[in-house]
């Protein structure tokens, strides 16, 4: 209730002298006047606060309220403009979308709001749609525009391009859980595996994309011939198991050292197992292990890109 009150009127002092003369006061000044009006301190202080953050180092909105409306804001500001052609250009940003949608990832992983980006823009889109016709190609536009500015916002926080990048290509929910997932590899990788797991999960990537195979998944049991191959398949079936639960809970650090014990068995599938082998058979058996095996970390990060 409080949301949708400050909603209405968060841009109502726009239309005042005083703004007009000082538009460094809007926000504040709405503030002034819904308390005049008889307005409730809490929907004053979030027509105050949706302006927020307003430049690099402020707070987030502290309440509720606060939050909702600027991240209302927010994407009605970038979905409208994208659906009107209006987007920015090199260095070109006279909407300051590229605040606007530093903002809103600020908001929602600082705050921890877990709700998916693809809704949020969803429900721009669908405030807009008797204004403007705004295409699923445009929304991914937009969605990939503020993914931009993650990563901007990550870089700032001094994490390195391909953490970044492990923990975007993945299917993420929420920027929230981005956020876990890229915390939790940056503590991965320093661990004595790390470096070893994402080298062979680059390799699996490599020879699957080389293969033209990533599809198939179905393993036949009987076709394992070898030891290692044999040992692997056990400890990424066995390991998927014990990792499902983790990773629901969104537990992606406890995930990953777990998957650090596949280190041993992947080091001997490789050095004994040749995956190319003449029988067509055997080689979409152990294309299909391999495929697997990356699946189970791509579930948290594609550490195919690390290294």
């Amino acid at each position: 209730v409080v949301a949708c009150r400050a909603a209405r009127l968060c841009k109502c002092d726009l239309v005042t002298h005083m703004v007009g003369e000082f538009p460094e006061l809007q926000g504040l000044m709405g503030q002034q006047y819904a308390l005049s009006s008889g307005e409730s301190p809490e929907v004053a202080g979030a027509i105050a606060e949706h302006y927020a953050p307003r430049f690099a180092g402020d707070d987030i909105p502290p309440s509720s309220a606060g939050r909702i409306v600027s991240i209302a804001d927010r994407l009605d500001t970038l979905v409208g403009i994208f659906a009107a052609g209006l987007r920015p250009t090199g260095n070109k940003d006279p909407f300051a979308l590229r605040r606007s949608a530093l903002g809103l990832v600020r908001i929602l992983i600082e705050a921890e709001i877990d709700i998916p980006l693809e809704a949020l823009l969803k429900l721009a889109a669908n405030q807009l749609s008797g204004q403007l016709e705004i295409e699923a190609d445009l929304l991914s536009e937009v969605r990939d525009f503020v993914v931009e500015r993650l990563r901007h916002y990550y870089r700032e926080q001094g994490y390195a391009a391909e953490l970044i990048n492990a923990a975007i290509a993945t299917n993420f929910d929420t920027l929230p859980d981005l956020d876990r997932r890229l915390k939790a590899i940056a503590q991965f990788m320093d661990q004595e595996e790390a470096q070893s797991l994402a080298a062979a999960n680059k390799r699996i990537g490599n020879i699957l994309r080389k293969a033209g195979e990533a599809s198939i998944t179905k393993i036949d049991e009987d076709r394992l011939l070898l030891a290692q191959e044999r040992h692997l398949f056990d400890e990424v079936t066995r390991l998927g198991q014990e990792v499902s639960p983790l990773l629901k809970g969104g537990d992606y650090l406890s995930g990953l050292l777990l998957l650090a014990g596949l280190k041993t068995p992947v080091d001997a599938f490789f050095d004994s197992v040749m995956v190319m082998d003449e029988d067509p058979l055997l080689r979409a058996n152990r294309l299909a292990l391999l495929n697997r095996l990356k699946s189970l970390f791509d579930q948290i990060a594609d550490l195919s890109v690390l290294g």
